[in-house]
């Protein structure tokens, strides 16, 4: 009994070994699963836009997911002036500053959005008749915020939109009030207010040749007034299936070779027909609500969850090839549910168009914007 008590140990002591041994030789497995953030670290900063509820941190979830997933953030609506700045000389900065604490503590970058912009205006400044009175509400409103946050945001989207789609300045009170060097001058304010922040311009559908020419032009001409401006913003409002590819890498090109950043501000996918003419994003045209505009109000189908994903990746994979002249990609927010999309064009319709569901879960679109980077 003694000398086979001695084997069995020897044997469950031989065991261990063996299985140490080959436990030691297994690889490493991470702890941190793979992040946007992390993923792209090393590329251009991954942004998302925050709706009020997220910026209050009463979005629970929201809160959880968004500093483990971008490094920079984009308020959807309250920094737009009718927000920030509803009545003459009076200003909300509650929320603004909000913003920019909660970036600070989880450090992530604030693309301040927007000074200038035709639309979402208090409608005392729709009133104002001349142009003085115009100068004085351009003026000061570039100012205050400029000022208010410089050194604290990483960048502001100066003039927003102020194009239309043929590369011709939209008609917009700016341009009526102030004139064709509108956008020079408040560049030129925010350059004086903000000297620590990037200063952007920010538009739809500047990757197509017309409006992409009206960019340019734009951009040539603040430089040649000896203005500063760091970077353009492609907003990324596109269609699953329909993503100019060609178009949007001749833009990244152009608009590098200006010496200038390239940004791509609001991106999503849109997943539904766009009952308007065009690719526009522009949220005074709208159509009334029919069946036929709202076709997976049941769910995605895998097709077209497919090519979702599929477009995203080749997108990721172009940024990858030019990241030397991209600064940042940022989705246009957090989760489908909270997407614009579900209500322009059309109200009361059931888009897809982000990396997460309405569960915040991530889709297969997410898992192929990673894989563009890890297996590249």
């Amino acid at each position: 009994m003694i000398h086979q008590s001695l084997r069995i140990g020897l044997l469950f002591a031989m065991g261990i070994i063996l299985v140490n041994c080959s436990v030691s030789k297994q690889p490493k497995k991470t702890t941190e699963a793979a992040t946007l953030r992390n993923t792209f670290k090393d590329d251009f900063l991954i942004g998302t836009a925050m709706n009020t509820p997220q910026i209050e941190q009463r979005d629970t979830k929201a809160a959880a997911l968004i500093p483990k997933q971008f490094d920079a953030v984009t308020p959807e609506n309250i920094m737009k002036a009718e927000e920030i700045h509803p009545q003459w000389g009076t200003y909300n900065f509650g929320l603004a500053d909000k913003l920019v604490a909660y970036a600070t503590a989880n450090n992530i970058r604030v693309n301040a959005h927007t000074l200038i912009w035709h639309s979402q205006l208090p409608a005392y400044v729709r009133r104002l008749q001349s142009a003085d009175s115009v100068r004085q509400f351009f003026t000061e409103h570039i100012n205050t915020l400029a000022s208010r946050y410089d050194g604290k945001v990483y960048s502001w989207d100066v003039v927003n939109e102020a194009l239309n789609e043929d590369g011709t300045l939209r008609k917009s009170i700016f341009l009526q009030k102030l004139g064709d060097d509108y956008i020079v001058d408040a560049f030129r304010l925010a350059q004086q207010a903000a000297p620590h922040t990037q200063l952007y311009y920010n538009d739809y559908n500047i990757e197509q040749p017309k409006k992409r020419a009206g960019a340019v032009a734009v951009v040539q001409k603040i430089q040649a007034a000896g203005v500063r401006i760091d970077g353009i913003g492609i907003q990324g409002h596109w269609r699953a299936g329909h993503v100019p590819f060609d178009e949007i890498e001749k833009s990244i090109v152009e608009f590098g070779a200006l010496g200038i950043k390239v940004m791509f501000t609001e991106l999503d996918l849109s997943v539904l027909p766009n009952p308007l003419n065009g690719n526009t994003a522009d949220v005074n045209q709208t159509a009334a609500y029919n069946a036929q505009y709202n076709p997976f109000a049941a769910g995605l189908p895998d097709s077209m969850q497919q090519q979702l994903a599929s477009d995203y990746e080749q997108l990721f994979k172009l940024f990858l090839k030019h990241k030397d002249k991209i600064g940042r990609v940022t989705f246009w927010g957090v989760n489908d549910g909270q997407s614009w999309l579900n209500n322009w064009p059309v109200r009361g319709r059931t888009n897809y168009p982000l990396l997460f569901d309405r569960q915040f879960a991530p889709k297969l679109a997410y898992y192929k914007v990673i894989e563009s980077k890890t297996k590249s």
